[in-house]
């Protein structure tokens, strides 16, 4: 098996990406990132950051980025649209539709069951396409709920093809134990973001508590990932020191 590209959550540079982004790519791509995902689109348009689709799409190419998977509101995945939702990503050449949060949703178990059923019914109108919806981990997903983890009940309430998009640091954050949420939920990371946790206020991967060997073991043989995804930035989203020394830390780990 070849080695699992890794990319970049562009809102760890997001204010790099709101200054100029075709610059923010560049510098994302010599770097030695592989790809680089979007965050923040709810569907309205076929655009993003002022850039129309076909120019991202362009802009990718041109620096030998892949678009592996994006950061939904959402209703994106709701409505008219989902449409819209659909071909943005098609022209990007991206199969991994994830919601961001969604942390109103996720606050009572009825909420929860509702997203779950967003999820699972924009699952089966995506599938012909190729694509995949998902769920991104943040803190608040792992507080209870009626005596039940609300990350727990909500992917024990959607389709085996939905995205569990665990994010080690932001799990780990919340009080939950991102290894213990591999081995529940197998063969559901199809898409990981790569966080430490614990570590000081420049820290980056391999330098706070997180059990990198047992997390990248778990993912090697319990999971189908198909990208890593750095999320680890400078204060606001400046500047690329922290995740390029994110990046290196993996390439030490061999990754």
């Amino acid at each position: 098996m070849g080695k699992i590209p890794i990319a970049l959550q562009l809102y760890s540079v997001r204010g790099e990406v709101q200054k100029d982004l075709p610059a923010t790519l560049n510098a994302v791509a010599d770097l030695g990132y592989e790809g680089a995902e979007p965050w923040g689109y709810g569907g309205e348009s076929l655009e993003w950051m002022g850039h129309s689709v076909g120019d991202i799409r362009w802009l990718y190419d041109d620096h030998g980025l892949t678009c592996c998977g994006i950061h939904l509101a959402t209703g994106a995945l709701m409505g008219d649209n989902l449409a819209r939702t659909v071909e943005f990503n098609q022209i990007l050449g991206n199969r991994f539709l994830v919601i961001a949060a969604d942390k109103p949703r996720m606050s009572a178990r009825e909420s929860i069951l509702e997203l779950a059923g967003i999820l699972n019914d924009a699952a089966e109108k995506v599938k012909p396409e190729g694509m995949y919806t998902g769920y991104h981990a943040h803190g608040f997903d792992f507080e209870t709920v009626d005596g039940e983890i609300a990350w727990d009940i909500l992917f024990s309430n959607t389709r085996e093809d939905v995205i569990m998009q665990m994010d080690i640091g932001n799990c780990a954050g919340g009080g939950g134990d991102p290894i213990a949420t591999l081995r529940k939920f197998p063969g559901r990371a199809r898409s990981v973001h790569l966080k430490d946790y614990g570590g000081g206020p420049d820290s980056v991967i391999g330098e706070g508590k997180a059990d990198w060997p047992t997390i990248f073991r778990l993912l090697d043989t319990q999971h189908p990932v198909e990208s890593y995804v750095v999320e680890e930035g400078g204060a606001d989203g400046l500047g690329y020191e922290v995740c390029g020394r994110s990046l290196q830390a993996l390439r030490a780990m061999g990754k």
